[in-house]
């Protein structure tokens, strides 16, 4: 049924609602929200607390004035009593005072200010005090939504879908969903979106997480039960080549290095195909492994490639890879493709992948384009797994050969869910840091200590180093509180000297101009860079000391620790400022973990502990994995239980004949064409 048939739904709607892949009404049912305003109870004026969003009963004092400032109207007025007042501004909004007689009391909702020593409340909702008796307490979904697109419209939207009666075959075998007590497939998906109260939300959540679980684990275990181990193509000499290179380096190779190098110069002469994930914290020296594991198919008369999340990224990789051949005297073929690069220049690239079958070919999504013809690929290395996935692995496969694949991740999943979430690997961990590396100084304050924030960047860059700012939005939003990119920006620059360059960075940038800035902040010709999280695997600039996150409290920490492993990668003392806003007793508790310890792994595992079945508002790992729900920390006993109940089903019923394994089937089926449509793994 086609989202057009739900009542306001329109040709110009559906277009909009394209662009978050809602094209159905079972879409829109199935497009899950991020988080939940629930409207709090009332609070008289003397109650009013500064920084918290608030719902506050007032009389309203005086005759509501309209002022003109410049070309902007503001309606100003107060409410309270004798003990206390809160003033009220309204911007753009002159209308208002037709809505407020003094003497009468209303609700006014949104966020407590401190301005000049008075508490105030800007662009408040205004309620009678009967209409927002039947809102309080209630859940309303938040959606992500597209640029033009508002969130009462998707909630409007959602609640059109519902009136269709459109129900959900249930899948999920009736012993698993007693075993586990899951509700009902239908009541979930209902619940999650309009829930009748907190336990509604919980309940709701378990089901479907454990569907998006289940059916992922399925999808693994099914495809390496349908899939016999590839033969290995390529033959490799038992010499000591990649040992001899390891003595030339500047640095000792730490004791993890050592062991994982071996792992890969063994697999890559075994009878089988490499599957090898590399999980390595933040700076544990991945991509000298990576150097020697493709200069070992160069001395074998073999091609190798190597994948980046990011254009800046796979220029650094190319740098210094040649800086590399030069100090060991190598006089190996680099080419480097990017999606930027002129025609010409592809032409070029291409050409030269013919030309030289024992080429180093560094890249981008670029490397997996029809035009790309390899001879004689005999090693894939993918950076970073979760940017990217099977879909860009078996693109390789189709291109010759099978070449032995090595993935590698920083993201420090705790080694028994990496064991389920990479079924189709061998793991590897690199858990030792190079001895070079200093280790990053954190700090978690309030936000009085922005200021010193400020001066402590300044004094860093007047040194000649950089610095990272976090904010967790990009823009202000109605729907969320936080930081924004763009706001911020223009705060810290009023704030820092002059000749400081400030640069901003985010996801709905036109990747040409990501680019662009990220190139800018390599070259030290923005020296502060204002950003959101995707800079989380964005460039390696050695020259960046300061990482200064607001909101920290809102990240999950791993993220939180990936975002700190962007400074730290020079030879300078580096540091990781974390600005807690919410300041309650579990956020602190959460943050100090991450100021205690720099050992991603550590982190991982102390996290896990931590959360429990209320904590998935603002804490979701963002990039990892891509689930619309689940989250492979929080849910991590979810996922032991979903994988378990797998591996029991198909030791079972490998085919999936059974008929009560029907729809399951049918599940699976459209599962796994979905995941060959994105970018997931």
């Amino acid at each position: 049924m086609q989202i057009t048939e739900i009542k306001g739904i329109g040709e110009k709607s559906a277009k909009l609602l394209k662009k978050i892949e809602i094209e159905t009404v079972e879409d829109a049912m199935l497009y899950f929200p991020r988080t939940y305003i629930q409207f709090p109870e009332m609070k008289a004026v003397c109650e009013a607390v500064e920084g918290e969003t608030a719902a506050i009963i007032g009389k309203v004092l005086s005759v509501p004035v309209v002022k003109k400032v410049r070309s902007m109207q503001i309606t100003v007025t107060y409410v309270g009593d004798s003990t206390k007042k809160l003033n009220l501004v309204w911007y753009h909004m002159p209308y208002i005072k037709n809505s407020l007689n003094v003497g009468e009391s209303y609700v006014f909702y949104g966020k407590i200010q401190n301005k000049n020593g008075r508490l105030c409340m800007e662009q408040p909702v205004l309620y009678s005090i009967s209409q927002y008796q039947q809102m309080e307490l209630r859940f309303l979904p938040v959606y992500t939504t597209p640029k033009g697109v508002s969130n009462h419209f998707m909630q409007k939207m959602i609640q059109g879908a519902f009136e269709q009666e459109l129900l959900f075959p249930e899948y999920l075998p009736d012993e698993i969903r007693h075993k586990y007590q899951l509700c009902e497939y239908n009541y979930a998906i209902k619940q999650i979106h309009f829930p009748d109260d907190m336990d509604a939300v919980i309940t709701a959540r378990k089901r479907l997480v454990f569907n998006e679980l289940f059916l992922f684990v399925l999808n693994l275990q099914y495809q390496k039960e349908k899939k016999e181990k590839d033969s290995n193509s390529f033959i490799f000499q038992n010499d000591t080549f990649a040992d001899e290179l390891v003595k030339k380096l500047p640095y000792e190779l730490t004791n993890a290095q050592i062991r994982v190098l071996k792992e890969i110069q063994q697999d890559m002469r075994s009878p089988y195909a490499m599957q090898r994930l590399i999980q390595g914290d933040v700076g544990s020296g991945k991509t000298i492994l990576a150097f020697l594991a493709m200069a070992d198919c160069s001395h074998n008369g073999y091609q190798s490639a190597i994948m980046a999340p990011t254009e800046v990224l796979a220029v650094q990789h190319y740098e210094s890879f040649k800086g590399l051949c030069e100090r060991f005297g190598l006089n190996i073929p680099l080419v480097l493709i990017t999606g930027s690069m002129t025609a010409k220049q592809k032409r070029e690239a291409y050409e030269r992948i013919q030309q030289f079958e024992d080429a180093m070919i560094i890249g981008t999504h670029a490397l997996i384009q029809e035009k790309v013809v390899y001879k004689e690929l005999a090693l894939v290395i993918t950076d970073e797994q979760h940017r990217f996935g099977v879909r860009q692995r078996e693109a390789f496969f189709n291109k010759g050969q099978v070449p032995h694949v090595l993935v590698m991740s920083a993201t420090p999943i705790p080694r028994t869910l990496a064991i389920i979430l990479y079924g189709d690997l061998d793991i590897s961990v690199v858990d030792e840091v190079p001895a070079r590396r200093l280790p990053i100084k954190n700090c978690v304050v309030n936000t009085k200590y922005r200021p010193k924030a400020y001066e402590f960047i300044e004094k860093e860059v007047s040194l000649g180093h950089q610095a990272y700012v976090i904010c967790p939005l990009v823009e202000e939003s109605e729907n969320a509180e936080g930081e924004n990119v763009i706001d911020y920006a223009k705060k810290i620059k009023e704030a820092l000297s002059p000749n400081i360059n400030v640069g901003i960075l985010h996801g709905q940038m036109k990747p040409k101009l990501k680019n662009e800035v990220m190139e800018q902040f390599a070259e030290n010709e923005i020296q502060v860079l204002v950003s959101t999280t995707v800079v989380e695997v964005g460039v390696n600039v050695p020259n960046a000391t300061v990482m200064l996150i607001e909101n920290a409290e809102r990240f999950g920490l791993a993220q939180l620790h990936q975002l700190r492993g962007r400074v730290g990668r020079g030879n300078a003392q580096s540091y990781c400022i974390m600005i807690n806003t919410a300041d309650t007793e579990k956020s602190k508790k959460r943050l100090d973990i991450l100021n205690h310890s720099n050992d991603g792994f550590e982190i991982a595992n102390e996290d896990l502990k931590l959360r429990g079945p209320g904590d998935f508002f603002g804490i979701r790992q963002s990039g990892e994995m891509q689930f619309a729900l689940a989250d492979i920390y929080q849910d991590a006993a979810l996922l032991q239980q979903a994988a378990g109940e797998v591996t029991s089903l198909i030791a079972r019923d490998p085919d999936l004949l059974q008929p009560e394994h029907e729809n399951l089937k049918e599940y699976l089926s459209k599962y796994i064409h979905n995941r060959k449509n994105t970018l997931q793994l």
